[in-house]
């Protein structure tokens, strides 16, 4: 593969130059600094073989050989690294990716929004409530969510219950899969207590006993056992907090290259795109495969530049594209988008994030997503990129393996009136365990049949 060489006028602390935006403000400089080097000191969460590994991977995806499944919450919270939640986050996700495997005939790129998605941007620095104003709450890794002046505080000694816990779920995550969680021969292993109970139960078990039954016959014909026990898993968060990706940047001589070692597979905002901003300036120099967030608000001449600063040396596998558009803009400007890409030569992933572009609030205040206009924006990235001789690769969702209810619809139907029912989220809405699988076997029966 080719080896982007990084910019010799870059180093990690780089971006400090620039101007920074969605950055908490913190009181005390020699605390944040205390933290950071402690941060530097402590071992990295990832590794650079996984990276490089993950980057091969998402070239392969590019080429049309293999689908990305990335997934998990819109927020972490330091509250939820618990056993049973980590757990039925990794079950969703090994779920659909076998629903997904079985539709698709292609290997499914597993990667989690989790490990380090702990800071969230916001909308303004600010909260204001009855007269009150304190600094808005900017996820756990920056400060706390009660509506106190201490604890809305930017508290810098955070970043390191960030690692704390990001390492906790990572150690877990890889203990399950290293000991047989992910086997194919027992993937009733990965039911969840109520998967008895969703409309999609039956149709998901018919596609168990179908991987069994092949399993099994494989085996009884080779007389060879399938190594099955073990999957490849990764992670990934906006890189939001440039201090706290800064404190696990490090140069790795064996490979003469830079790499953020807080996760595998780090992504750019909406909010922090500026070609001239500290974010990009930061993601330049890192040779991690990146994501970049696309929406309705980016132009084209805009992500031309980007791709250019990005990805120079057009490496296979370094630079993801999620387009985020919404159901009812999606006709509009995905064409577009594809086409300004397309003039710049650029080798990209094309990913559909169907989640953000459908967000709208109830008369309740409720913020939700519908289930058909999730499902109706993924079809059109579907058709459109076909339509232009492009390929979708992957699919970015919110959500998680809990018995939520913060999306509409689904096979359940819910309506808006059973929001309040388990509505958990602390920022944005998720699709919950049967809608998740529902997507994944609504895409797998969308494919098959545009063979």
């Amino acid at each position: 593969m080719t080896q982007t060489s990084n910019p010799t006028d870059w180093h990690p602390a780089s971006w400090q130059t620039r101007e920074a935006s969605q950055q908490p403000l913190y009181n005390d400089s020699e605390r944040l600094q205390n933290a950071i080097a402690a941060l530097n000191r402590l071992p990295p969460l990832v590794t650079s073989w996984e990276i490089e590994a993950l980057k091969g991977h998402l070239a392969a995806a590019q080429r049309g050989e293999a689908f990305l499944l990335q997934g998990g919450d819109c927020a972490e919270s330091f509250a939820e690294c618990s056993s049973e939640i980590i757990v039925q986050k990794l079950k969703i996700l090994l779920q659909m990716s076998l629903v997904l495997v079985m539709g698709l005939r292609k290997p499914v790129i597993r990667v989690g929004r989790m490990a380090g998605q702990y800071a969230k941007p916001r909308s303004a620095d600010q909260e204001t409530r009855d007269g009150v104003s304190l600094p808005s709450y900017r996820g756990d890794l920056v400060n706390r969510n009660p509506f106190t002046a201490e604890d809305r505080e930017p508290d810098p000694d955070l970043m390191l219950r960030g690692y704390e816990r990001a390492a906790l779920t990572l150690n877990f995550v890889r203990s399950l899969i290293d000991g047989g969680f992910a086997d194919l021969h027992h993937p009733e292993n990965w039911d969840l207590k109520f998967v008895s109970e969703s409309p999609m139960a039956a149709e998901y078990h018919k596609i168990v006993e179908s991987v069994s039954d092949s399993l099994e016959f494989f085996e009884s014909v080779t007389g060879d056992a399938l190594h099955s026990r073990r999957v490849e898993f990764y992670t990934s968060h906006e890189g939001l907090h440039l201090a706290y990706e800064q404190a696990q940047t490090r140069y790795l001589p064996h490979r003469e290259r830079w790499y953020n070692l807080t996760t595998h597979y780090p992504w750019i905002g909406m909010r922090t795109a500026d070609l001239e901003g500290a974010h990009v300036e930061f993601f330049r120099g890192i040779s991690n495969p990146i994501a970049i967030k696309v929406g309705v608000g980016l132009g084209d001449e805009h992500l031309q530049a980007l791709l250019h600063v990005l990805n120079p040396d057009n490496e296979p596998g370094r630079l993801t594209l999620i387009t985020r558009f919404g159901a009812k803009n999606i006709e509009k400007h995905l064409p577009r988008v594809i086409q300004a890409v397309r003039e710049t030569g650029s080798r990209v992933l094309w990913v559909c994030d169907p989640m953000h572009g459908n967000t709208e609030s109830t008369a309740e205040g409720y913020k939700t997503r519908r289930f058909d206009n999730i499902l109706a924006e993924l079809k059109a990235a579907f058709r459109i990129h076909e339509e232009m001789g492009s390929c979708l690769g992957g699919v970015h969702l919110e959500l998680t393996g809990e018995n939520v209810t913060e999306c509409i619809g689904g096979a359940r139907g819910l309506k808006e009136s059973d929001l309040a029912r388990a509505y958990k989220s602390q920022v944005d809405p998720r699709l919950n365990y049967e809608q998740a699988l529902e997507i994944a076997m609504l895409i797998a029966g969308h494919v098959r049949a545009q063979k």
